[in-house]
């Protein structure tokens, strides 16, 4: 029979026992560290108020005994949860979806677990308050709101809540903090670009109706051509899709005018590049194609496609950090909301491959 003595190491991976014979707990750490459980406490909680030597005093008994503290145990010393509320929008999307991992990962770095909340893009009014209301009463130290259309923005705005809230993409109301990526710079940087070429207008692919990021992108589109000069012609309205893209460049694609096209995301700028080469018309010799995101599969298009990147991981950790920074009472913003993006100029509108302008 195997036997240790008393004062021997507990095995890795196991607990070490008080002299009860249960598991470590905070009194164990505040007698053998020599402190007040007050103290423990403050230290498990990050307070500054704790000396370096009285912290390193606790960690050292903590790592002694093999204190794991308990998520119940944070919370009842803090009055948190560190649970964080995530309610999101059309999470299958590229953006979204990479958003929410940044989000995911910086809020385990951080000490925090999330609560995430997906709704389609139909939901409506009541099902965004139920959302808000079902995170609060799971006692969500604050809130990411994930909200791409104009009618969540109402909704939220429209809900009461007494959490710290952060959204993405959408200005919600006085106060509220928003991170989002510059749209509107990066649909001008688009269209200005194609024009320098030489095409005497640019069509445009739009996102659907409602949506914050297709709304801005439209506008800035309409606005560079009328400061440029140039005709306006009739968007084409999609929904995102490379289905809806390849519909409409079927449209496209039988109009000898249409020289370039801005699409208002990379997934029906692929859905166009298809109805052109199925028509027969060339890219970028016959029709120049710019895109929107930058997806990964963007740079094996046939022809690579010339797009706008957003750093979608960076709107997460920023979103993150502004939503720990209303918790704990820090309202001053401590970067810029509106991320830039970046033009990544690709052989579907004929410039050199390596060539990249930050907007």
């Amino acid at each position: 029979m195997n036997s240790r003595a008393a004062g021997d190491p507990a095995p890795k991976g196991r607990s070490r026992r008080n002299f009860a014979g249960s598991r470590p707990v905070m009194d164990d750490v505040a007698r053998l560290a020599g402190v007040s459980k007050q103290t423990v406490s403050r230290v498990l909680n990050d307070h500054p108020a704790v000396r370096p030597e009285t912290r390193e005093a606790v960690q050292a008994a903590m790592r002694s005994l093999g204190y794991r503290p308990s998520r119940s145990a944070r919370s009842l010393a803090s009055g948190r949860t560190r649970m964080l509320g995530v309610i999101s929008f059309d999470a299958a999307r590229y953006g979204p979806a990479n958003i929410l991992t940044a989000i995911n990962t910086a809020a385990q770095k951080a000490g925090y677990l999330l609560s995430s909340i997906a709704l389609d893009d139909t939901a409506d009014h009541d099902t965004v308050a139920e959302a808000v209301d079902r995170l609060s009463a799971e006692g969500a130290d604050g809130v990411i709101a994930i909200a791409p259309q104009h009618r969540v923005g109402r909704a939220l705005a429209d809900t009461r809540l007494d959490t710290p809230l952060v959204v993405l993409e959408n200005e919600v109301r006085g106060g509220t903090p928003l991170a989002t990526a510059d749209s509107r710079a990066g649909s001008r940087k688009a269209v200005e670009h194609l024009l320098r070429l030489g095409h005497a207008t640019v069509w445009h692919i739009a996102g659907p109706s409602g949506w914050t990021s297709a709304d801005q992108r439209l506008e800035s589109w309409q606005e560079t051509l009328k400061a440029a000069g140039a005709e306006l012609p009739e968007p084409l309205v999609g929904d995102w899709s490379a289905d809806s893209g390849y519909e409409l460049g079927r449209r496209l694609a039988r109009r000898t005018d249409v020289t370039a096209v801005f699409a208002s995301n990379d997934q029906m700028a692929l859905g166009l590049l298809h109805a052109l080469h199925e028509a027969g018309r060339s890219v970028p010799g016959d029709v120049a194609v710019v895109g929107y995101d930058d997806i990964p599969e963007a740079a094996h298009f046939l022809p690579p496609l010339t797009t706008v990147r957003t750093d979608f991981a960076e709107i997460g950790v920023r979103s993150l950090r502004l939503l720990l920074d209303r918790i704990d009472g820090r309202t001053g913003e401590r970067a810029e909301p509106v991320i830039p993006v970046e033009l990544i100029v690709r052989r579907s509108c004929g410039a050199p491959a390596a060539s990249v302008s930050q907007v």
